[in-house]
Order: structure tokens, then C-alpha cells, then sequence
């Protein structure tokens, strides 16, 4: 993924000690510092009468109407101070989509204290707020999760390094229905086992597709795949640090070490052990890390995800999947080999599903290829 700038700068300490009050407005029964308007633009007010200057830091390019963002970037607008020290700036009509956004009080960033839902993006924290209005922004949320969510540690004695996981498990489950599928699903260069919890809303939207039997009821793994950083990976682990250690991707020691990881989570969660109860799916470097699975364990994976994958011939399928999928944004700083890929697997007469979307490498495409994979999986009978 390509570095972004941070319009923030970092400081050891806030000097404003006391957390800004904002001028606090109701959604959704939570009180933050913002509203969202009828016609879908949001008023965003943060009170600091002492501040000389303060910015929203927001992913603004996301609020155009059509996808043709390469990749997700963060903008500074100035908000506006009125005779009260209420800043407030308003923004144009936005898409329905996630979107992640600070404060900037004189050069130091925070998220909306006011907002109970913040995120890792990159090295720190920012709140979220969704605009809706289509069928894919309404999986996004849920007011109480109908299954359930774990974190466990995975003492990993073949590479002597702990892995943090977290692990949901559908409502069936508490219902006692034991031995069901799991898709293992992988994160990318900069993320760790939250990025497809928090960035992907991937337990929400599995969460609503299983509550309106859409997809069949599964076990859903994330793990931190990280070769180097692992459970170490803080957030003051940026982009850059993990640049440091792209190298290391190409040692597969999370591909290793998955058969160890398998079975230790199936003695605790009871996976099937059926054949075929298993797919693997990942973005970017874990799109990677996907078709090197695949690859390595041959026949274990039924299905195959790959979005916006960063890939070569070593990642070539070597045989064939009930469902090998491949996904990338016409706009994506990796669509020309993707487009490699899928001819070496078209060449070596690899049955596969080619989705091609607007856009690029963005969050925003990959929460909508993990709701489209997610709906074919488990549905051939191996």
C-alpha cells in the first residue's frame, strides 16, 4: 500500500490536559460532535475557545458519488470559530459509506471524544461514523451482535511467537450446532487482527447476511498475520515500520504455521473436520498470503478469496477450487498484475471468478467483495 501523509503531527504530551467539551449533538442515541443532515452532509463542532487553529482530518475524497478513489487518503479542512469557540465545519452530501475522521487542535490530532467508536488507521486512532442509504451500508451495522466475538492468544511453538486472534462465532453456535465451516480471513501489510474487525466491518456484515440467511452459518477467523510485528504491533506501528519488514512476507511464516494455529483453535471452537470446511480469503499482502496457503496445503481450502492481491508465480494456483475468486478496483495501483494472475490461471485451465469493480485500494471496495465471497462459500458440497 502506498504511504500516506499524516496531516498530524505527533507530540509527546497534550498541552490542552483537559479533554474539549463538544458541542454535543444526538445520533442514533449516542451524543457526538457531529450531525448527520437529511440530505446526507454531516456539521461537524468541536469547543475550544483557547485553540488557535482546528482542522477536521477526514477521508474526505470518499465522499464523491463515484468510486474512483485509488487508494484512501486523509485531507485537513479548517473549521471555522464562532464567538462562543464552538469550530464547525459542514460537508458537501456524502456517499453512504464508512468514514473515519479527528480533530486537529493546534498541530495535535485525537479522535472525537464524544464518540465511543474509534479505530486503529495506520499508527492511531480515529472515530467512525456511516452515512447510509444502500443495501451494503445497512450490513454494516447492528445494534447488538447476534453472535459472538473471542480474542484468543495462540502460543505458537513451531515459530515461538504468540499470535493474537479473534475468533466470531454465529448465533447458531450458542445454539448448540457444533462442526461448522470457517473462513480464515487475512489482513494487509498495515493492519493486524483488528483491521477486518474495525476497518472491513467484516463481523457485522457476516453477523446480518447469517441473520437473513444469505450465507451459510460459518466460524470467522482473524488472525494477526504479521510476520514480524505479530501481537507487538501497537498502534504507534505505522505504515512505514511495517515497510521496514516487507521482506519478511516472503518467508511465509504465518503460512507455517497454520496447520498448528488450525488445530489449536478446533480444539477449543470444534471446526468441521469435514473436507471442504475450510476457505481462506485476504487483501493485499494477505491476498498474498491466501494463494500461498492454498497452494502449500493442497486440497484443505474449498475456496479461495483473493482482493486487490499483491501476487506473482509462485501465487499461480496449482490446482483447482470449488471457488477460486478473484477481486481488484479498476483503479487499483495493482490491477495490471492482477490481470498477470488471472491470465496465468486462465492459461493453466484453473476454473476461477473474476469481480472487477471501480475504484482502488480501498476499504471501501474490499468490505464489498468480502459480502459478495462470503455468500458463495460452503454452498458446493466437496
Amino acid at each position: 500500500m502506498r504511504s500516506q501523509s499524516n496531516p498530524c503531527r505527533k507530540a509527546v504530551s497534550f498541552f490542552l490536559s483537559a479533554i474539549l467539551a463538544c458541542s454535543l449533538h444526538a445520533q442514533n442515541g449516542r451524543q457526538k460532535c457531529l450531525t448527520i443532515r437529511e440530505d446526507r452532509s454531516v456539521v461537524f463542532r468541536y469547543h475550544a475557545p483557547e485553540a488557535k487553529s482546528v482542522k477536521l482530518v477526514f477521508d474526505g475524497e470518499l465522499r464523491k458519488a463515484t468510486n474512483t478513489v485509488e487508494s484512501e487518503s486523509y485531507h485537513s479542512v479548517k473549521m471555522q470559530r464562532d464567538s462562543n469557540g464552538v469550530w464547525s465545519y459542514t460537508t458537501p452530501p456524502l456517499a453512504p459509506e464508512v468514514y473515519t475522521y479527528q480533530f486537529d487542535i493546534d498541530g495535535v490530532c485525537r479522535p472525537d471524544p464524544a464518540n465511543p467508536d474509534s479505530i486503529r488507521v495506520r499508527d492511531d486512532r480515529k472515530s467512525v461514523f456511516i452515512i447510509e442509504g444502500t443495501p451494503q451500508t445497512e450490513l454494516y451495522i447492528n445494534e447488538a451482535l447476534r453472535g459472538r466475538m473471542d480474542t484468543v492468544v495462540f502460543p505458537g511453538t513451531a515459530e515461538r511467537k504468540d499470535r493474537t486472534v479473534i475468533v466470531y462465532t454465529p448465533p447458531q453456535y450458542a445454539q448448540g450446532k457444533r462442526n461448522l465451516p470457517v473462513l480464515y480471513l487475512l489482513h494487509g501489510l498495515n493492519g493486524n487482527q483488528t483491521a477486518w474487525n474495525d476497518r472491513g466491518r467484516a463481523v457485522q456484515i457476516l453477523d446480518n447476511l447469517i441473520a437473513r440467511n444469505k450465507v451459510t452459518p460459518m466460524i470467522l477467523v482473524m488472525p494477526d498475520a504479521n510476520p514480524e510485528c505479530l501481537v507487538s504491533q501497537g498502534e504507534d506501528i505505522g505504515l512505514m515500520d511495517n515497510i521496514k519488514h516487507y521482506g519478511s512476507w516472503n518467508k511465509m511464516e504465518f503460512e507455517l504455521c497454520y496447520p498448528e494455529m488450525d488445530r489449536f483453535l478446533s480444539n477449543i471452537y470444534q471446526f468441521s473436520p469435514e473436507p471442504g470446511s475450510r476457505a481462506v480469503a485476504g487483501l493485499s499482502l494477505g491476498a498474498k498470503q491466501s494463494a500461498n496457503l492454498a497452494n502449500l496445503y493442497d486440497s484443505t481450502f474449498s475456496a479461495v478469496g483473493l482482493f486487490s492481491p499483491v501476487a506473482g508465480r509462485k501465487q499461480v494456483p496449482r490446482s483447482s477450487y470449488a471457488k477460486y475468486w478473484i477481486a481488484v478496483g479498476r483503479s487499483d495501483f495493482f490491477y495490471g498484475k492482477v490481470n498477470v494472475l488471472r491470465n496465468r490461471t486462465q492459461r493453466k485451465n484453473i476454473p476461477y471468478t473474476m469481480y472487477s469493480s471501480a475504484g482502488g485500494h480501498t476499504w471501501r471496495n474490499w468490505r464489498v467483495y468480502f459480502t459478495e465471497f462470503v455468500q458463495t462459500l460452503f454452498k458446493v458440497k466437496i
